[in-house]
């Protein structure tokens, strides 16, 4: 359990002690300071309590100290101010919870005692289109959050909801029976290039052709129930689809599990038929719909959500709604999230509605819209290539490889040092797609941010590269030490020791890890580790600046290592969290 955690359950219990029952559970409002002067943390609890208590915050923060039992942790708490109750952790506890780090492979950090199912829907994109720069934010975001929910020893789902499903394939298999009549008989007749000009093509003929439409829709009526061919050419253009997306899929070491539009095909007639024996179905120009209460259109009356076109289709809200109720009914899910972009929210709030009216999404599941906002050029508009199209994903990560490689070649010959090529091609394509996914994750994800090659790949300040050297620095010092890092508790056996105050700060900053990773679970903002993470860096080399580490006398040289170590292991894992590797040279 981390400081700020054993903290808040003894304000608990000096609460109860000092004040009785009914104040159980009251939010210490606990924070970390990096003031000297405040010391560690602070509470600030007197000035809340003092109107129900009717007594003056700095009379509440005595009582509230006098039941307060911190010995283990904390030297005596101190009063400050109107009521702040200041406390300093104790060298000795700094030293004995750095020496369990030093012998568990996950830093201190125990498992969730009660592990949920959660489901995280996240990338998406859809069939017969290249994964473009906005399917990055969705990819990235949802893969670390995965990753720090999996850490904590949830069982997670990743689901890639992707769009393989609706009247678009009518249009794209009429198109293929026209201009590729071989391309059913012979599987690699296209490539993922050609099917982007493809589907081009095949909008261009449906937009301008009434006789090409109409065959469209008796083809999407032909793949709807279950025509052979039909179904034959749409497996062909998912496949090729699929093929596409898993490179960029492997580049960046995404582990998804695909369920489609398609997947809920069969269920989506039970959800239209079910919301009708609820009574919640009215008929609105020919449509189903429910309508949603709290919201109404331009001329203020009530809005539908359409869940059966006039046609007798259904759209994106049916499928959805089909999804989320076969992710708690059948996966038994805890939590479900959904990383899609800001301008989905509405969409959300209307199908979350509409299944908690029908009972399907109960108190017991959580389910969150995690939305996020634009990838943007530095002139602050949506990135866009020159010739104003998308940025295609593969494109833009190839950039940042050959930006990286180029600013490693640069360094090196400066340097007058010499490398084999594949150590800087491996070099450059960790340091290329680190930055790019650094850069997305350290921004607030609510928030648009300006997409910069250059700033990306600083070696200063808040960038993957700077994290990355830091690393690159532990490592060095342990190839000069003699030292194996990955095996460093037989090498050392030491007793951790402190002393400096740059030792102290770097200490208790290690310490944070688990709340950090608690703050991304709970807010689902990486950014949180990233800031961590940032900061960890900057106290690491403050602490190498200004402590001789090799040169220093023993047992101060070893304790020094033990520190190298346990920041390395602690950046290393933190990085792991957001999907970048670490480097052992650069």
């Amino acid at each position: 359990m981390s400081a700020i955690a054993l903290l808040a359950e003894q304000f608990d219990r000096a609460l109860i002690a000092a004040f009785g029952a009914d104040f159980a559970g009251t939010d210490p409002l606990l924070a970390a300071t990096n003031n000297p002067k405040f010391g560690d943390y602070q509470a600030n609890l007197a000035m809340s309590l003092a109107k129900p208590l009717k007594q003056k915050p700095r009379d509440i923060a005595t009582q509230i100290i006098a039941a307060l039992d911190v010995s283990d942790l904390c030297e005596p708490p101190e009063i400050a101010g109107p009521g702040f109750i200041n406390l300093r952790l104790k060298t000795s506890y700094l030293e004995a919870q750095l020496q369990q780090m030093l012998t568990d492979d996950r830093l201190g950090i125990a498992p969730v005692q009660d592990p949920q199912t959660i489901v995280v829907d996240f990338s998406s994109p859809n069939i017969a289109k290249e994964m473009h720069v906005g399917h990055l934010r969705s990819t990235i975001i949802g893969d670390a959050i995965a990753r720090v929910l999996e850490f904590q020893g949830h069982n997670v789902l990743r689901l890639n909801h992707v769009g393989d499903w609706g009247t678009q394939f009518g249009m794209l298999i009429t198109y293929l029976r026209e201009v590729y009549p071989d391309a059913l008989t012979k599987a690699d007749a296209l490539d993922i290039g050609d099917l982007v000009t493809f589907y081009k093509q095949a909008k261009v003929r449906f937009d301008d052709d009434e006789a090409f439409k109409e065959a469209s829709r008796q083809a999407v009526v032909g793949l709807q129930t279950g025509d052979a061919e039909a179904r034959q050419a749409w497996q062909l253009l998912c496949d090729q689809s699929r093929r596409e997306f898993q490179k960029i899929y492997d580049q960046l070491d995404i582990q998804l599990e695909e369920r489609g539009e398609s997947f809920y095909n069969d269920a989506l007639a039970s959800v239209v038929r079910d919301l009708d024996i609820l009574g919640l179905l009215q008929e609105d120009d020919g449509a189903q719909c429910v309508f949603l209460d709290g919201y109404t259109n331009k001329n203020g009356d009530p809005l539908p959500l359409i869940v059966q076109k006039t046609n007798g289709g259904y759209n994106y809200a049916t499928t959805d709604l089909a999804a989320l109720r076969y992710r708690i009914t059948t996966d038994r899910a805890d939590r479900i999230i959904y990383i899609v972009d800001v301008g989905q929210s509405s969409h959300f709030e209307h199908v979350f509605q509409v299944a908690r009216r029908a009972g399907w999404l109960t108190d017991e599941v959580e389910a969150q819209h995690v939305p996020f906002g634009l990838v943007q050029g530095e002139d602050g508009k949506k990135l866009k290539t020159r010739a104003g199209d998308t940025v295609r994903l593969r494109d833009l990560l190839d950039e940042a490889i050959d930006r990286a490689k180029a600013d490693i070649e640069q360094r090196l010959a400066s340097e007058d040092r010499s490398e084999p090529a594949d150590f800087i091609d491996h070099v450059a394509t960790v340091v290329g797609l680190s930055s790019v996914k650094y850069a997305d994750l350290s921004q607030n994800r609510t928030s648009n941010y300006i997409f910069s090659y250059d700033k990306m790949l600083a070696m200063q300040g808040n960038t993957a590269p700077y994290l990355l050297y830091a690393y690159v620095r532990i490592a060095g010092i342990g190839r000069k030490s003699g030292i194996d890092f990955n095996d460093f508790s037989s090498a050392i056996n030491t007793v951790v020791t402190l002393s400096d105050h740059t030792e102290l700060v770097l200490a208790k900053h290690l310490l944070g890890l688990e709340d950090a990773i608690e703050a991304v679970a709970i807010e689902l903002l990486p950014n949180r580790l990233c800031q961590y993470l940032f900061e960890l860096s900057q106290k690491f080399n403050q602490f190498y600046d200004q402590c001789s580490i090799l040169q220093a006398k023993e047992p101060q040289r070893s304790a020094r290592l033990q520190l190298c170590y346990l920041t390395a292991q602690t950046l290393r894992q933190g990085l792991s969290l957001l999907g970048i590797n670490v480097l052992k040279r650069m």
